[in-house]
């Protein structure tokens, strides 16, 4: 749903910036006089003296009560609906739950960011690992989990992927009854200041 709601939004967006930039545009360079086209009598912009929104039109509708009630709502609809946009895009990535089949026909749901919290604890616990942080994705039914480990100078990434598949991964992936549990892990490395030696 978000992704249809995502697409469309971002596609009439884009329509409307491609016909304004082209608007301006057009009458910027004088275009349709050099072409010699004509373009529709509503169309603002006519040549490079105009301007996007002329004195007449700023002063039109000052004097009416009406107006700046509703500019000042429109304009805070507005500033919902994208903070709602904002924020379904921020959480959609983060999965909350994922359903656990219990065995006898039913299926519970286990918290997604106590299910984080434990691999992080055990991601962290070993040896190399300075700081680890996961996050929850895909779906209630078939979670992908994506790590980030901060590594110590010492640490063999290649060992570290090892521990961190058997000790955090495996454990997680049994405790929530999945087959499987995909995961993406990146890697960086802890940066540490120069020591002075006296």
């Amino acid at each position: 749903m978000i992704k249809t709601v995502n697409r469309v939004l971002l596609g009439l967006l884009g329509l409307g910036l491609f016909a304004l930039g082209g608007g301006v545009l057009l009458g910027g360079l004088d275009l349709q006089r050099r072409w010699g086209f004509d373009v529709p009598g509503w169309w603002p912009f006519r040549g490079p003296a105009d301007v996007v929104l002329g004195d007449e039109g700023r002063r039109r509708w000052r004097a009416e009560d009406w107006w700046w009630p509703t500019v000042i709502a429109v304009l805070a609809v507005l500033l919902v609906l994208l903070l709602w946009w904002l924020w379904t895009l921020l959480r959609r990535d983060r999965l909350h739950q994922v359903l656990v089949d219990s065995r006898d026909g039913t299926t519970a749901r286990l918290d997604g960011r106590a299910l984080e919290d434990v691999i992080e604890e055990e991601a962290q616990a070993t040896d190399g690992v300075a700081r680890a942080r996961v996050r929850l994705g895909g779906r209630r039914t078939a979670p992908v989990t994506r790590a980030r480990l901060w590594l110590e100078p010492h640490a063999e990434p290649e060992r570290i992927l090892a521990r961190f598949d058997r000790d955090a991964l495996a454990p997680a992936r049994d405790s929530a009854g999945l087959n499987r549990l995909p995961s993406e892990v990146g890697f960086r490395e802890v940066r540490h200041r120069a020591h002075r030696v006296d």
